[in-house]
């Protein structure tokens, strides 16, 4: 009888063993499955376009189109989303600060070069005395407008300051341009009703225009604007979103970028 327990014992444990050599053997061809938050262009679109190469190397990608900036990045913060993709730094610690929240750049992805559009001029100068300007209404974007105009000589800004800027530090502005804030996804909307409008690229692209040829003005390649993906500090180092990176920073992301784009979205990698 001894014999019998014995025998029905090593049984036993030699099928325990089996079966975690099994999972063992499955957890190592198990895909994982990432929650993204992203901007519709270029964010998702180059996710998308490199989704087949993830999920060959055992990632796939579940991606909401951003609709409001600071929620999406709460809920990345709350762990309903693993990482975002639509921001560059300043406006993540921006919303950090804002937001009470904690999160991290895991790596920088592209420049989206910030421009200045109209549906009634064909050039800056020709900018109306008392024209109307729509601009981001966040407070980074916002400061990015106005340093953009005052590169370009249309405005001048309190020179004790270096970011943030707020129409109170404007200091000079000859023809008392009227600076509107708008939420950015509805910018290319409001150039109906302003003189121009100053837009991310990707919501410009969204809205058909090509910044490279109607921009009146815009950024140079040496903007401090990155794009990054963001996650939380616990995240930051997962071997899953490492894939992402490892893909995003690609020659084949590269000539995506610079194939699709033509110079308006930059790689920085």
């Amino acid at each position: 009888m001894r014999t019998i327990w014995v025998l029905l014992f090593s049984v036993l444990i030699i099928g325990l063993l089996a079966g975690c050599t099994n999972r063992g053997e499955a957890s190592k061809d198990e895909t994982v499955t990432l929650k993204v938050g992203a901007a519709n262009v270029p964010h998702a679109e180059v996710l998308e376009y490199l989704a087949k190469d993830l999920e060959k190397d055992g990632v796939k990608l579940d991606i909401t189109i951003l609709k409001d900036a600071v929620q999406t990045n709460q809920q990345t913060a709350d762990g309903e989303l693993d990482f975002n993709y639509f921001q560059h730094i300043p406006f993540l610690e921006q919303t950090n600060k804002e937001s009470h929240l904690d999160l991290v750049s895991v790596k920088g992805i592209h420049i989206e070069p910030f421009g200045v559009y109209s549906k009634k001029i064909k050039n800056i100068n020709d900018l109306p005395q008392n024209a109307k300007v729509s601009v981001p209404n966040d407070v980074v974007n916002f400061s990015r407008a106005l340093l953009l105009f005052k590169n370009n000589g249309l405005i001048e800004l309190n020179k004790a300051k270096e970011n943030d800027y707020t129409v109170e530090d404007i200091t000079k502005n000859g023809k008392h341009i009227k600076f509107i804030g708008v939420d950015s996804q509805l910018l290319t909307r409001s150039l109906d009703d302003v003189d121009a409008s100053a837009i991310n690229t990707n919501y410009a692209l969204e809205g058909g225009y090509n910044p490279m040829k109607d921009a009146l003005i815009i950024e140079g390649p040496d903007s401090p604007y990155v794009n990054i993906i963001a996650t939380t500090k616990e995240k930051q180092n997962d071997p899953a979103i490492q894939k992402v990176v490892k893909w995003l920073t690609s020659e084949k992301a590269r000539n995506f970028f610079e194939d699709q784009y033509k110079g308006a979205v930059v790689p920085v990698f």
